[in-house]
């Protein structure tokens, strides 16, 4: 596994272009991705975890505009503006171009979708992919890596690593299904759901 940092990010973008996966730090823990827009390595990724592929994966962009302009281009009008409200999310919308059908479960008319805090450069890496399918970085059953120096256990999951310290770690994100016109939270986390409806007013 190649350590990299901030100051030079190409061999990472070259891994994930190249259908490896990588460890990277998020707002929350560490993740081990890939590019979402292939196939074999996001079910190679999925496998190695132990994740099965009929079980949904949220796709993850650098930044909001890439999210909703590159990414996920049909993503317009009222459900983008309210998407734009409740990111970084996670988000569930509608997914009516079937994008990253692989990544759905057994809707692919709707899809996660995640835009995190990261650092300016790594979010910007990460535009030129230009999605993630990322996964905790830790072997299922453990718990998830919050250093690099946690990361050995994964360490034949992904080529190379970005160092970026220690992340901050937290729990779990509130994930929020907007398709339809009232919020539904999938997975209970900080955010309520009076909160969220509160944003998208």
């Amino acid at each position: 596994m190649e350590r990299v940092t901030y100051d030079d990010l190409e061999p990472l973008v070259g891994a994930l272009r190249a259908g490896q996966a990588v460890a990277i730090p998020t707002d929350t823990v560490y993740g081990v991705a890939c590019a979402a827009h292939l196939r074999d390595a996001c079910e190679r990724l999925l496998r190695a975890k132990g994740r099965p592929l009929s079980q949904a994966s949220a796709i993850v962009a650098g930044t909001l505009d890439s999210a909703v302009d590159v990414v996920l281009p049909e993503l317009r009008g009222r459900t983008a503006a309210r998407a734009r409200r409740l990111l970084p999310g996670p988000v569930i919308v509608s997914n009516p171009g079937r994008r990253y059908a692989w990544l759905c479960g057994d809707e692919p008319t709707r899809i996660g979708l995640r835009v995190p805090v990261l650092h300016p450069l790594l979010a910007a890496a990460i535009d030129r992919v230009p999605a993630l399918l990322l996964t905790s970085a830790n072997i299922a059953g453990e718990s998830p890596a919050t250093s690099f120096d946690e990361l050995e256990p994964i360490a034949d999951l992904a080529t190379v690593a970005l160092d970026g310290g220690t992340c901050p770690g937290g729990v779990p994100s509130t994930v929020v299904d907007i398709t339809a016109d009232d919020p539904v939270i999938v997975r209970e986390g900080p955010v309520s759901l009076a909160e969220l409806r509160a944003r998208l007013q």
